[in-house]
């Protein structure tokens, strides 16, 4: 098994195959430094597998052996040794998914530095400020990453602390809060890599910052982000420092501009998309460290799409842009035309993410998802936020920051997640329960609006007109010239077979609250495929939990409220009195081996071994699908004879198995999305809610079962 992979030689495999084993950062550096010829610091980095073995088992064996042999081809490298107290090299250790979670796990810069290799730092680069600079950032990092009282004198003790912990912030809440939002597989695990540092912050000839290659926010075509000069990396994006435009560096170093831009147009054609690229320039040296596909607003993407496919030298056809942007154009965004103001402007800050939205005070994450559960519309206000609030964030309609720029981590997650947003308001000052915005005080519950697309600010409810975006328009009438149904689900197929409405019955408002228990949120259409009813009956269903305070709506899903878990608990507690604890129990003990083998089989689907090493399944290998598929067949028939005895003691299970068979059904025909998408009511989501279902009957929790060492 190999671990370890240098940036110039990542796994053999196509980049979809190589993003799986390595992450997005680490292929796409090798990318960089391979094909487009890009200057990338050398870097090496440990696998997705590597992480999922050491949360599974800890340590893997033979890891330490391939770390120091990549740690020696990297000092070569760059002519440097790691832990060399006369002339050190100093590493980050950053975090790299397989899916993009800017900022959700954790990175580590100056690792390397103790009292002797500060000293050598100091003498080499003849900045002693420099050298004391970098030693106090990596110690509060690794402090408050890590978590120990201080970091360990030995280098590599210090790589290996740093390395676990990124591995372990793979489960810290605000990456599983932004799976969540994002429905990203939480079984994939994170590559970490291990980057030779390049240091922006040596002086006025250098600098560090974010540019996307296109507006995110508008869609308009232009570098859009920040630079500080001055500064390492992580100022850039915590939004706690002030940042400047990117088009600054255009007159403090225009040939450094110059070689961005060209570098920016090289990804944007290569990728064929907008890129969101981060720079270190070091005394006028430009480095690129990272780039991934940008986040981007909604009404941005539709602009972008267009753009670039009417660009005929540019890599995008119209059907590429159409599929690019589908899920927009079944309910295009909409552009603020006019406001009709009541109330003068009460600050302005940068328009991060477009929209107009009004909304009551909130100051903490935590407050925000409290009143966002009371069916309250609330702004976020924060100096500035970070990874930790993400469960806040969205969870508000807006948010407003005092601090950060265009690149920051309120902007980057608002624009993706289509969240108006407003940032570095310097006129706004944030309190506990209070913000301050000029000589003005309001505090929490109180209304403000912000415009995403101005950056301004209101106090109260502001109307506004709204238009769809043009684009939306254009891209509608290629769809139609394409023959492409918009309304029809991306991942549904075009021939999926439908269920025979004329034969549905409603489900009982009992049996839609425990579901609701177990799904926790849910919309009318997903209802209606677990229950195998109709969108507008399972609508009713919910909106009759919601009149009797039940059940309440936030966004376009429903969950229940505090009323509504108590009597679904309750509902629990009776049909574990009604079946027996101990057949409860015995259900639970002999779903686990059944759950591993169905575990083992999806796994199968999304990824195969190639010459020893796990890949994406591309799907090209038609015996080795067959072979899975034959062992799914055989996997439901013994789950149907498991579970029919089940049914018998404890009817309303038997839901499960009709949602079961018809996945299989529609696997059989060859929709074999309905194996593990989240996106429908497939084999891999059905069994997961019964799981959750079993674990409630048999008086346990999930937590219990995953420290059990069976979930």
């Amino acid at each position: 098994m190999t671990y370890v992979y240098a940036y110039d030689h990542p796994p053999i495999g196509s980049h979809d195959e190589v993003v799986a084993i390595i992450g997005g950062k680490a292929a796409n550096i090798g990318v960089m430094a391979r094909e487009l010829g890009i200057p990338v610091p050398p870097a090496f980095t440990l696998s997705t597998v590597a992480c999922r073995d050491f949360l599974a088992a800890g340590w893997p064996p033979g890891l330490d052996d391939e770390i120091t042999e990549h740690m020696i081809r990297l000092e070569a490298a760059v002519g440097r040794r790691f832990g060399d107290p006369a002339d050190p090299l100093l590493v980050s250790v950053r975090s790299g998914a397989p899916i993009s979670m800017p900022g959700m796990m954790d990175t580590i810069l100056n690792l390397g530095l103790n009292d002797a290799t500060t000293a050598g730092f100091a003498a080499v680069s003849g900045d002693p400020d420099l050298a004391a600079t970098c030693r106090g950032r990596f110690e509060t990092a690794y402090r408050e990453i890590v978590g120990v009282p201080e970091a360990p004198d030995d280098p590599r003790q210090q790589l290996r602390g740093a390395i676990e912990a990124v591995f372990r912030s793979w489960n810290g809440d605000r990456a599983r809060a932004y799976r969540a939002h994002e429905s990203i597989d939480d079984d994939l695990g994170t590559g970490v890599t291990v980057q030779a540092m390049v240091f922006g912050n040596r002086g006025g000839d250098s600098a560090t910052g974010v540019v996307f290659t296109r507006n995110p926010a508008t869609g308009e075509k232009m570098l859009y982000g920040d630079v500080m000069f001055d500064a390492q990396g992580e100022e850039v994006v915590a939004g706690t420092h002030h940042t400047e435009p990117i088009t600054v560096l255009d007159e403090r170093m225009p040939k450094v501009a110059a070689e961005l831009r060209r570098y920016a147009d090289t990804l944007e054609c290569h990728y064929s998309d907008v890129c969101d690229i981060e720079f270190t320039i070091e005394q006028h040296h430009l480095w690129i460290l990272q780039t991934r596909i940008g986040k981007r607003s909604p009404q941005a993407a539709l602009r972008i799409a267009v753009e670039m496919a009417e660009e005929e030298a540019f890599p995008l056809s119209r059907a590429e842009a159409v599929a690019r942007v589908a899920h927009h154009l079944i309910n295009p965004p909409v552009a603020v035309v006019g406001l009709r103001l009541e109330a003068p402007v009460l600050a302005k800050g940068l328009a991060a993410s477009p929209g107009v939205m009004s909304g009551e005070i909130a100051t903490s994450a935590d407050e925000a998802a409290a009143m966002a559960d009371e069916n309250r519309d609330v702004i976020l206000v924060r100096t500035e936020t970070s990874p930790d609030d993400v469960h806040g964030m969205a969870r508000a309609v807006g948010i407003l920051t005092s601090t950060g720029g265009l690149a920051s981590h309120a902007a980057v997650v608002a624009r993706g997640w289509g969240i108006p947003a407003v940032v570095g308001a310097a006129a706004v000052r944030v309190g506990d329960a209070t913000v301050m915005i000029g000589n003005r005080t309001f505090t929490t519950g109180d209304r403000l609006t912000i415009d995403g697309g101005s950056g301004e600010v209101f106090a109260g409810s502001v109307a506004g007109s709204t238009a769809i975006v043009p684009e939306a328009a254009t891209l509608l009438a290629w769809a139609d010239e394409l023959g492409v149904q918009i309304a029809v689900s991306e991942e549904r197929s075009t021939t999926m077979a439908e269920p025979d409405r004329t034969e549905t019955q409603p489900p009982s408002t009992d049996l839609v609250v425990r579901g609701l228990l177990i799904k926790g949120f849910v919309t009318p259409d997903a209802l209606a495929a677990a229950f195998q009813t109709t969108e507008e009956e399972a609508g009713v269903l919910l909106d009759q939990l919601t009149a009797d305070g039940l059940a309440e709506l936030t966004g376009a899903m429903f969950k229940l409220t505090p009323d509504g878990r108590a009597l679904g608990t309750e509902m629990i507690v009776i049909d574990r009195e009604h079946w027996g604890a101990a057949n409860a129990e015995r259900a639970l003990d002999t779903f686990v081996p059944l759950d591993g083998r169905l575990k083992e089989i999806v796994t199968a689907w999304q990824m195969r071994d190639v010459d020893g090493q796990p890949v994406l399944n591309d799907h090209t290998n038609a015996e080795y699908d067959a072979k899975v598929l034959s062992d799914l067949a055989s996997f439901y028939e013994d789950a149907v004879a498991w579970l029919q005895p089940l049914c018998d003691g404890l009817p309303r299970l038997s839901t499960y198995a009709a949602r079961l068979e018809n996945a299989a059904s529609l696997v059989t025909t060859g929709d074999h999305v309905y194996i593990a998408s989240p996106r429908v009511d497939s084999y891999h989501n059905i069994w997961f809610e019964l799981h959750e279902d079993l674990i409630l009957l048999a008086g346990k929790t999930r937590e219990d079962e995953v420290a059990a060492g069976r979930a």
